[in-house]
């Protein structure tokens, strides 16, 4: 464990994986901002992060129009990602391996949805097309679309990326830029009426804030509750699966999101699948126990059936992650708390996490530094909404 060099900072952020370093390097890059920034995290291996259990993808096919502005600020993050890090030539460009989603409907109405959905995209300038299983299996002929109507596709700014290199750049740059890191871990909070005066680390040293930020992924309602505040935010499993194929495709696989519940796409020569438990429960913190009967009675059965050349694959490798996840309505609960104003929350992304951080860690920046959201209205992921019942709704949930 490490103390903090000072006795008290502006801003302290709890947590120091994506959303804790997307926020501390995005606070540098405010023009006007010199603030001290202290970012506690309690395991710098991250080994147990939700980021590092990240399947790295981004999407434009959102129903809301905030989700899919904030995606396609993503893609531009990450296709002029040097350029946004200063122009260093020691950071990398990060390629977009835009193969798309594909989502595929079994129902009419699931078609519909789709369908409007898709409408929603093309006004904000996204490139989905909405497909009948025809066109589906003219350019993709190795599905089996038998209970198939339809399916939205996009081969736009949307497939995987390099998360883990654009996090660890984001906290390459923030300590570059004077944010101080320690290994540490929060163990109360000190309240005075509606605010947050300091934060006591678990060897007793007492730390003074200005502003407090909950950046603790799948912790996020443990750290709230610290400072009298809850969050409908909790630690669900999530499994993926790397696989060989026996018969591999002759092109990529999007990132199919089949009705039956499972994900899967290229994984540079082998393939990645992935799901949630048919019961998903919230877990403990420390819950990483993986069942192998998942593979075997939900993932593979669901690949061979859509995918009839993968009914020879074998499993190469596994691992179970956590999602930080909004059990209210599955999207991020940002800002203050009315009762606690420099209390700041970057919340319950349920997922998305890895590819809204560019433009979320930047909001969170500016309404620290300039007490408001300024490049992209992000007021719909109001944090407060959950106490008042009042839903971000959204169809495309996975």
């Amino acid at each position: 464990m490490q103390t903090p060099t000072l006795s008290s900072y502006d801003v302290v952020i709890i947590g120091g994986a994506i959303y804790g370093s997307s926020v501390a390097w995005w606070l540098t890059q405010m023009e006007g901002f010199d603030g001290t920034v202290l970012v506690v995290e309690r395991d710098p291996t991250y080994q147990f992060a939700s980021t590092s259990h990240t399947n790295s993808c981004i999407r434009q096919q959102f129903s809301n129009p905030t989700n899919i502005s904030v995606s396609q600020f993503g893609a531009q993050f990450i296709r002029n990602f040097r350029d946004f890090m200063g122009g260093d030539e020691e950071v990398p460009h990060l390629p977009l391996q835009s193969y798309g989603y594909m989502y595929l409907a079994d129902t009419p109405e699931f078609a519909q949805t789709l369908k409007d959905a898709q409408q929603v995209q093309s006004r904000l300038g996204a490139a989905t097309k909405h497909m009948s299983a025809e066109q589906i299996a003219a350019d993709y002929p190795f599905y089996n679309l038998e209970d198939i109507y339809a399916g939205n596709h996009n081969l736009v700014d949307e497939g995987y990326f390099d998360g883990g290199t654009m996090f660890d750049w984001f906290k390459r740059k923030a300590r570059a830029n004077g944010v101080e890191y320690v290994h540490a871990e929060v163990s109360a909070m000190t309240r005075d009426g509606n605010a947050v005066t300091s934060v006591t680390l678990a060897d007793g040293t007492k730390v003074g804030c200005g502003t407090v930020v909950n950046a603790s992924g799948p912790r996020a309602a443990a750290t709230a509750r610290m400072a009298g505040l809850e969050i409908p935010v909790a630690p669900r499993k999530r499994y993926t699966f790397i696989f060989d194929a026996a018969q591999p495709l002759d092109r990529d696989l999007p990132l199919t999101i089949d009705p039956g519940g499972v994900h899967m796409r290229t994984e540079g020569k082998y393939y990645l699948a992935g799901c949630p438990p048919d019961v998903d429960p919230d877990v403990a913190y420390d819950d990483f126990d993986f069942d192998h009967s998942i593979w075997e009675n939900k993932v593979w059965p669901t690949i061979a059936n859509r995918i009839p050349q993968f009914e020879a694959i074998k499993v190469i490798n596994e691992w179970v992650g956590h999602y930080a996840f909004n059990t209210f309505d599955q999207n991020a609960l940002l800002g203050r708390a009315d009762s606690c104003p420099n209390f700041i929350f970057v919340n319950g992304f349920s997922g998305h996490g890895l590819q809204q951080s560019p433009a979320m860690g930047r909001g969170i920046a500016e309404l620290i530094a300039y007490g408001a959201y300024r490049s992209l209205d992000l007021s719909a992921f109001d944090v407060n909404r959950a106490a008042s019942r009042t839903k971000f709704e959204e169809t495309a949930v996975i």
